[in-house]
This record gives structure tokens, sequence and C-alpha cells, in this order.
């Protein structure tokens, strides 16, 4: 079991930065790969980006690369979500997950969830 706390979201100006972290619980963190997703009002939950477990793989949504960064601190189990340039469109409810093995874009390949950290990117 893996157990998830979202922190750092808040209300932030267009073309500011947030850096979002995620605790993790459980001795065996190393082993999962980790993503972070987002759900908007009304609109399926995304991809945002996804490390893998040693932190040497990165992947990122088209809408977010060169703007956030994901990086991952196995020694604290936390991984981060730096979020620079945000933009209204960044506005949801951002959500880390993990997932035993590989990364992923694809949401439904996730075992656990955190609650969720709400962004608000105010124009």
């Amino acid at each position: 079991q893996v157990q998830l706390v979202e922190s750092g979201g808040g209300l932030v100006q267009a073309g500011g930065s947030l850096r979002l972290s995620c605790a993790a619980s459980g001795r065996t963190f190393s082993s999962y790969a980790m993503g972070w997703f987002r759900q908007a009002p009304g609109k399926e939950r995304e991809f945002v980006a996804a490390i893998s477990w040693r932190g040497g793989n990165t992947y990122y949504a088209d809408s977010v690369k060169g703007r956030f960064t994901i990086s991952r601190d196995n020694a604290k189990n936390t991984v981060y979500l730096q979020m620079n340039s945000l933009k209204p469109e960044d506005t949801a409810v951002y959500y880390c997950a993990a997932r035993y093995g590989l990364s992923s874009r694809w949401y439904g390949e996730y075992d656990f969830w955190g609650q969720g950290t709400q962004v608000t990117v105010s124009s």
C-alpha cells in the first residue's frame, strides 16, 4: 500500500510559479513510477507528467512541456512538480499517482492516488 498526500496548490497570477509536492508513505516508494494528473471542472482527468522509479526518465504532456518539471527524491519519499509560466488553462485539481513498475500516461494504469490539490491561475 502507498498513501499519497499532495500539497503546494493555491492561487497564482498568470505567469507565476508554484511547486507541488506529493509525500508518499511506505518503504517501497522507490519501486513506483510516479505521475501527476489534473482535472478541471467538467473535463476528464488528463496526464501532466510522469517520472520513472529511479528518476532517470521523465515524460510530459505537450501542453506543459518546457514549463513544468517533475522530479523525485526517493530518500524523502517525495515527488515534485515545479510549474512555471502558469496559464489560466492550467487551473485544475492536481493529483499525484503511483504505479508499480513502468511509467504511464494513462491514468487507468496507476494503483494509488492522492486526494488532490487545487491550483487556480488568474488572468
